[in-house]
C-alpha cells in the first residue's frame, strides 16, 4: 500500500512516480517520504498539470489530491525565483493551509521551496515580514489573502499557477466574492486548478469564468469489491432530540471507536456535550471557532497522542483536519447539507481501512436523510438504538476478548498459586466465574439501566414545495441563497459597526460568520450594507453565539462593535 493518502493496487505493474516526469529533486522527498507509487488522482492530474493545462478536479477526502497538485506546483516553479510568489494556494481553513503548507514544505524541501501559510487568527505581522523577504508559494484562506492584496504586501501579479482547494467549502462559506477579487488581481495567463469533493451549479459557473478548456478528472473514493463489506459503514439512529446524549453515550459503549468525531451544530453544543461525554468516562475534547489557534493544537496533540479519543467539534473547527487514527464519524444531528455529510464521512475509511459513520437523527429528519442518501450516493441503514440488553452484551463480549487475549498472549504462571490455593476451597468454576466479574468491572462494565424510548421517523408536515422543514432549498437546488432571503425559522437581526466607509461587503460578514461559528453561508439571512454600518440577519437560535464569534475576530483587519439591533 502506497504512504500516500487514498486506496489503490499495488501491483508492481502500475505506474510509478518516475513515469510522471517529476524532477529528481521531487522524487527523492518522495522516496525519502517512503511514497512508492501514485495514487489513481495523482497518475491522472500530475501530468496535465506539469504541462501548464487548467485542470477541474472532483475527489473526496483521502485521494490523494494534496500532492496532486502540489507536486506540479513545485514542478513549475522557475529557476530564477525573485521575492513575489509563483504559486498561489486558497483553501478554505487555516488547519487546512497548516496541512497543504506543511505537504508543500516536505515535497519542496530539496528544491529550496519557500512556502508560507497565510490565514486568520495568527499575527499578521509575522505574514508580512515572510512576505517582503519573498515566497515561492503561498497558502491562504482567502479573507487573509484579500486583506493582503488590499495592503499591497500580497503581489500577484507572477503567479503562474492557483490552485482552489475544497472549492465547494469556500463558496459554502460565503467566499465567492473574495475568490473572483483574488483571481482577479493574478495573470490572465495564469494555470487554474480547482479541486471540489462535490460539483454544485454554482461552482461550474465559477469553473466557467476563470477556468480555459480544463482537464476534467473525477476520482471516487475506491468501491469495496462485490461480496464485501463497503469500507465506510454508514448507519443512522432514530433518536428523540432529548435522549440525544444518552443515545450517543450508548452508541459508543457499544462501538467502542479507537477514535471518533462528533459533529455538532453550535459551539454551546460542542461545549455542553463534551462535558456530558467526559461524565460518561470517556477522554473528550472540544474543538470549535471560539478556540485560540495554540487551544487547537493543543486539542489535535492529545488527539494523535492517544490521551483523548473523541473529539466534539463544529464543521468549520473540523475542516481540514486529517488524523490517521480515526476509525468513527458521528453526526450529533442530521448535516443540513449533503456536502457536508459527504465531507465529514471522508475522514474515514481512507487508505483502505475501516471505517464508520452514524448520524442521530430526529424522528422529523426522515426527508433530509433521504436527500443526504440521494445526493451523496450513499445507502444509510435505520437501526435502533441499542438495548440496556445489547449494552450488556456487548460489554460482556469484550470482556471474553480481553480475557482470550491474556490467556493466549500474557505469562500467567505468577497468578497460579492463587487459583491452586482458591480451587482447595472453592470449585475452579467459581472461581472463574468471580476472576472474570472482576475483570468485567474493571473494564468498565458497570451497567447502564437507563432505557431509551424506541422511535420511528414520521412523515414531514408542512414542508413548502420549495424547502424542506428545516428552510432548506428543495434536493438538487444548488444555488446559493439571494442575500435578501431569510433564513428558516426565527432569525435576529444583528448591529456591525462597519460599512461601506470600511469596505466591507456582503462576503467578509458571510465569511466571518462562518469560519467562526457552525453556522454555513446558506444560514444568513439578509444583508445591508450602509455608509458606517451593517445590518445581517441569523437565526435566533445562534444570533448569541455569532454576536460574541464576531466580537471576538477581524472583520477587513479591524475590530467591529456588534449587538443585537435596537432599531
Amino acid at each position: 500500500m502506497s504512504a500516500m493518502d487514498g486506496e489503490r493496487d499495488t501491483s508492481s505493474d502500475g505506474p510509478t512516480f518516475e513515469d510522471l516526469g517529476l524532477r529528481p529533486e521531487l522524487l527523492a522527498a518522495l522516496t525519502a517520504l517512503g511514497y512508492e507509487e501514485p495514487t489513481p488522482i495523482q497518475t491522472e492530474a500530475i501530468p496535465p498539470l506539469t504541462e501548464g493545462r487548467d485542470l477541474l478536479g472532483q475527489a473526496a477526502t483521502g485521494t490523494g489530491k494534496t500532492a496532486a497538485f502540489s507536486l506540479p506546483v513545485l514542478q513549475r516553479l522557475p529557476a530564477e525565483r525573485g521575492p513575489a510568489p509563483d504559486a498561489l494556494v486558497l483553501v478554505p481553513t487555516r488547519e487546512l493551509a497548516v496541512q497543504v503548507s506543511e505537504a508543500l514544505h516536505k515535497y519542496g524541501r530539496d528544491l529550496g521551496a519557500r512556502v508560507l501559510p497565510v490565514y486568520g487568527g495568527a499575527p499578521i505581522g509575522r505574514q508580512l515580514r515572510s512576505l517582503e523577504s519573498g515566497v515561492d508559494v503561498v497558502v491562504a484562506t482567502p479573507g487573509r489573502a484579500l486583506d493582503l492584496v488590499q495592503r499591497g504586501s500580497l503581489q500577484l501579479g507572477q503567479v503562474g499557477t492557483v490552485v482552489l482547494d475544497e472549492a465547494d467549502e469556500m463558496l459554502d462559506m460565503g467566499f465567492a466574492e473574495d475568490l473572483d477579487a483574488i483571481l482577479d488581481e493574478t495573470p490572465e495567463t495564469r494555470q487554474t486548478v480547482l479541486f471540489s469533493a462535490t460539483m454544485p451549479r454554482r461552482l461550474d459557473a465559477l469553473a466557467r469564468r476563470h477556468l480555459r478548456d480544463p482537464v476534467r478528472i473525477t476520482i471516487a473514493r475506491e468501491q469495496a469489491a462485490a461480496g464485501q463489506s463497503p469500507r465506510v459503514t454508514q448507519t443512522a439512529y432514530v433518536v428523540p432530540r432529548a435522549a440525544k446524549s444518552a443515545a450517543l453515550g450508548r452508541i459508543l459503549d457499544v462501538e467502542s471507536p479507537t477514535a471518533a468525531i462528533v459533529f455538532c451544530r453550535t459551539r454551546e453544543e460542542v461545549d455542553s456535550l463534551t462535558e456530558t461525554l467526559n461524565g460518561r468516562g470517556y477522554r473528550a475534547e472540544a474543538l470549535h471557532g471560539g478556540m485560540s489557534q495554540e487551544q487547537r493544537d493543543r486539542v489535535m496533540g492529545r488527539l494523535r497522542g492517544g490521551t483523548a479519543d473523541l473529539l466534539v467539534a463544529t464543521d468549520v473547527a473540523a475542516r481540514g483536519l486529517d488524523i490517521d487514527q480515526l476509525t468513527h464519524v458521528v453526526n450529533y444531528d442530521v448535516p443540513s447539507a449533503p456536502e457536508a455529510y459527504v465531507h465529514r464521512i471522508g475522514r474515514v475509511g481512507r487508505a483502505g481501512r475501516e471505517g464508520v459513520a452514524i448520524t442521530l437523527a430526529e424522528p422529523r429528519e426522515h426527508r433530509m436523510l433521504k436527500t443526504i442518501e440521494k445526493v451523496a450516493g450513499a445507502s444509510i441503514a435505520v437501526q435502533k438504538v441499542p438495548t440496556v440488553a445489547d449494552l450488556r452484551a456487548r460489554r460482556l463480549e469484550l470482556t471474553r476478548a480481553a480475557l482470550r487475549e491474556s490467556l493466549l498472549t500474557d505469562e500467567l504462571d505468577r497468578f497460579r498459586v492463587v487459583v491452586e490455593t482458591l480451587s482447595d476451597e472453592f470449585d475452579l468454576m467459581e472461581v472463574a466465574l468471580a476472576a472474570v466479574k472482576l475483570a468485567h468491572e474493571a473494564g468498565g462494565g458497570s451497567d447502564d439501566d437507563e432505557e431509551i424510548p424506541q422511535v420511528s421517523f414520521r412523515p414531514d408536515q408542512g414542508t413548502s414545495r420549495g424547502a424542506t422543514k428545516s428552510g432548506r432549498r428543495r434536493e438538487g437546488d444548488d444555488r446559493p441563497p439571494a442575500r435578501g432571503a431569510r433564513p428558516g425559522g426565527p432569525v435576529a437581526r444583528l448591529f456591525v459597526g462597519m460599512g461601506r466607509d470600511a469596505g466591507v461587503r456582503p462576503g467578509d460578514l458571510v465569511g466571518a460568520i462562518t469560519g467562526e461559528t457552525g453556522l454555513t453561508g446558506r444560514d444568513v439571512g439578509a444583508i445591508e450594507i450602509h455608509q458606517r454600518f451593517a445590518l445581517v440577519e441569523v437565526p435566533e437560535s445562534a444570533a448569541d453565539e455569532v454576536v460574541q464569534a464576531l466580537r471576538a475576530t477581524m472583520i477587513k483587519g479591524r475590530k467591529a462593535t456588534v449587538r443585537r439591533d435596537r432599531s
